[in-house]
């Protein structure tokens, strides 16, 4: 798509809301109050309002390469901590999907250059989960469950995060962990049990 085109279906997207509500952009400029915080992977073909259905407002978005949420990175902490405490979502999600070329590049030995420092955050949940990685014959299987895996764990970074910790007790803020099927368009949510993964932690953390 050209650049000129782009500012051409700006004008027929500002258009086709002003015909179906002429006060729609200065209600959407009164200010946001979503209900969700969507971390998810700056690939291209993962867009989290299209795949969530959402409109403008209802969702907060942060995405990176692969959907990290390392808890010694001030980006993802600034978003969780004014989502959380600014915005009172209710809902974190953290979504990864298959196919993801983070997820392959973490899994190749290769050196990414300044790719590294971030990937070994990938890295390390294949350390922690090696067991059961090597245990899958399939590559292409092993890929899909690092997938899910990777989720998992960025749920547990977020959800180690202290401000994360008081939402949940005062006001029941819920974590979820989902993968999008791109092959399917289908979302799918991985029902991850934070309470028996806790339990396997004993008092390295106080999950909730």
């Amino acid at each position: 798509m050209e650049i000129a085109q782009i500012f051409k279906n700006n004008e027929e997207w500002i258009k086709n809301h002003l015909e179906e509500d002429p006060s729609y952009f200065e209600k959407l400029a009164e200010g946001q109050e979503p209900k969700y915080l969507y971390i998810g992977c700056s690939d291209s073909r993962v867009s989290a309002e299209a795949v969530m259905g959402a409109k403008p407002g209802e969702v907060f978005v942060h995405r990176n390469i692969a959907n990290l949420a390392p808890n010694n990175d001030l980006n993802i902490l600034s978003v969780v901590v004014y989502a959380v405490k600014h915005l009172k979502v209710k809902h974190i999600v953290v979504c990864g999907h298959y196919n993801c070329g983070g997820i392959k590049a973490a899994m190749q030995p290769d050196d990414m250059g300044i790719l590294n420092p971030w990937l070994r955050n990938i890295r390390d949940v294949v350390r922690l989960h090696q067991k059961e990685l090597e245990s899958i014959d399939s590559e292409e299987k092993r890929y899909r469950r690092l997938v899910e895996l990777n989720v998992q764990e960025q749920c547990l970074n977020v959800v180690k995060m202290k401000e994360v910790q008081r939402a949940i007790l005062d006001r029941n803020l819920r974590v979820h962990g989902w993968v999008f099927d791109i092959s399917t368009g289908r979302l799918i949510d991985l029902k991850i049990d934070f309470q028996e993964i806790a339990e396997h932690l004993g008092d390295i953390y106080k999950l909730v």
